[in-house]
């Protein structure tokens, strides 16, 4: 597979990063593989609540399409599909299942799943409340891409039925993530989402130590948080950010905390792109503990805590020479190992090896 493929997408959202984290994904993917000569098409289900945050409208590294209904997609890129080389399903796809099964009707390449969710989804599996993805379906890939690794690789395979399964993490775009020369604003700052499930670590790890340390400055980037949520006087609120001005962000902090959902601290081996953009970006880490944390980052590159009192600690007692030479070996990791190039390569190396043995299926049964 060295000649130049053609590769389609069909993931949540490539145009809007809005209250997702496929967004950021995909396009540090997908420009890494249009930098490796690849001809990449992304279809996107037009949404409202994506259409109207859209901050990636023409993109210059792949040909971004919308369709509004399953019908639509079916009967306008049904020779796209059939032609590409490599047709890729993402995790949370709207009617992801009946996608899945159009898909399989036409694809005559190598046909992909990339799960951005693993353990959301094979708990959803596990209970029978997967609506982008069936049991059934998982024989139909060639590969199962994760962004899980570690053990649970071996359950997509033994448990779940995945001919294979490869990790393929997220990763950071160097050119947009990088020291921006921005002073220094906020002493520590946080990025994501709001989560139920982080929202207890959020507060031990930034929230209660903004509360005991009135002189520093703490920020809280991310949108759909509670109005019923206390924010200290010192901790300043930013409703979206979008991802042209994460390197900004992050090079304003001191340092940047990572805190994870409660089902990819279970699984391991599940690292989030603000690890990334804020290594690449030249930012410390502060960073809640998880199993396989330790392959991406050595311990000489990253802070774990998990009290209030250990981000304390380091707010107040770390040397600056300290602190920029932990961000400086997070920053060579990142760009040696954790760029969309290394990924698009991964992605490309692990799709030259031979396909594996179809299972029976029919994807005409019951979803």
């Amino acid at each position: 597979m060295t000649k130049q493929l053609d590769i389609v997408f069909l993931g949540l959202s490539l145009s809007s990063s809005w209250g997702n984290g496929h967004a950021t994904t995909f396009r540090g993917l997908l420009k890494g593989l249009h930098e490796l000569g690849h001809r990449v098409t992304f279809l996107e289900r037009d949404v409202p609540w994506y259409a109207n945050h859209r901050d990636l409208r023409d993109p210059d590294f792949c040909a971004l399409r919308y369709y509004e209904t399953t019908a639509e997609l079916q009967r306008d890129y049904a020779r796209c599909l059939e032609q590409a080389d490599i047709v890729v399903i993402g995790s949370f796809v709207p009617e992801g299942r009946v996608v899945i099964d159009i898909v399989a009707s036409f694809c005559k390449g190598r046909f992909c799943f990339y799960d951005i969710d693993t353990p959301v989804t094979v708990a959803q599996l596990s209970a029978d409340d997967c609506d982008y993805l069936s049991w059934r379906q998982i024989p139909y890939f060639d590969v199962y891409f994760s962004f899980t690794g570690g053990p649970m690789l071996g359950r997509l395979v033994e448990e779940f039925g995945a001919r294979r399964a490869e990790p393929l993490y997220c990763s950071v775009d160097p050119e947009r993530h990088h020291r921006t020369g921005d002073p220094i604003r906020w002493d520590l700052g946080y990025l994501g989402t709001y989560s139920a499930d982080r929202q207890a670590t959020l507060n031990a790890l930034l929230l209660e130590p903004a509360r005991h340390m009135p002189d520093r400055r703490f920020v809280v980037a991310g949108s759909q948080y509670p109005s019923d949520i206390i924010w200290p006087d010192n901790v300043e609120r930013i409703e979206h950010l979008p991802p042209a001005d994460h390197a900004a962000f992050y090079s304003r902090q001191r340092y940047t905390l990572n805190v994870t959902r409660s089902s990819m601290i279970a699984a391991g081996w599940s690292p989030s792109v603000r690890l990334f953009e804020a290594a690449a970006c030249g930012t410390p880490i502060i960073s809640d503990r998880w199993p396989g944390l330790d392959s991406f980052f050595p311990a000489s590159a990253i802070h774990n805590a998990g009290e209030t009192d250990d981000v304390i600690e380091i707010l107040f007692g770390e040397s600056e020479r300290t602190r920029l030479a932990m961000a400086r070996r997070a920053c060579e990791r990142v760009l040696a190992s954790h760029t969309g190039a290394a990924r698009a390569r991964e992605f490309v190396t692990a799709l030259t090896q031979p396909r594996a043995a179809a299972l029976d299926f029919d994807i005409g049964s019951a979803a």
